[in-house]
């Protein structure tokens, strides 16, 4: 079986004509990655993965032949510098400090740019998960109060809700007691 990058000549086709016709039909790669996935039983980002490194094995005939006159390329990726990096993590952080969501935050700083907004967006979570000590850092630099983790925020109702059930067993124990005690004080006053 002839393989080209993990799929059959007969699927990486396939999913040419999927992607090419869809996209003339005005469908985003994004739908098409994961309707695609769904139909051939393939995650949509190993679907999108596939697809920009089949674009990107010109030098193979094969593939070539495929891709003839179907006019696909991928853009180039344009990654942020440390400097484009710190000024985007510092942004969307101070929009966040005023209580907006990631991508609220990440839509104001964009300006709108749908393409500059995926990108941040990937970015950014890439940085949270990846390089968290980093998020912290522009936080801190930038004087914005840390976020808590999701962790941080489960142990925290813990602690809350153990508190609520100490309170109640000290209510229903301080009530006794002074039950007890009146009782105690009606009987020496007999």
């Amino acid at each position: 079986m002839n393989k080209i990058n993990g799929y059959t000549e007969e699927e990486a086709t396939g999913l040419i004509e999927y992607i090419y016709t869809g996209k003339n039909a005005g469908k985003t790669l994004s739908y098409l990655f994961e309707t695609y996935g769904k139909e051939h039983s393939r995650a949509k980002g190993s679907v999108r993965n596939y697809y920009y490194a089949f674009l990107k094995k010109r030098e193979d005939s094969r593939v070539n032949a495929i891709l003839d006159g179907k006019g696909l390329q991928a853009g180039e990726i344009k990654p942020f510098t440390e400097e484009e990096t710190d000024e985007m993590l510092r942004r969307v952080l101070q929009e966040k400090s005023k209580g907006l969501s990631v991508r609220r935050a990440i839509i104001n700083v964009s300006g709108g740019d749908e393409k500059l907004m995926l990108r941040m967006q990937n970015k950014y979570r890439n940085l949270v998960k990846k390089q968290p000590e980093r998020v912290a850092k522009a936080a801190e630099e930038a004087g914005i109060p840390q976020e808590k983790t999701f962790l941080q925020r489960k142990l925290e109702r813990e602690i809350d809700a153990l508190y609520s059930r100490l309170a109640i067993d000290l209510r229903k124990e301080n009530e006794r007691l002074r039950s007890e005690l009146e009782k105690l004080r009606s009987g020496q006053e007999e």
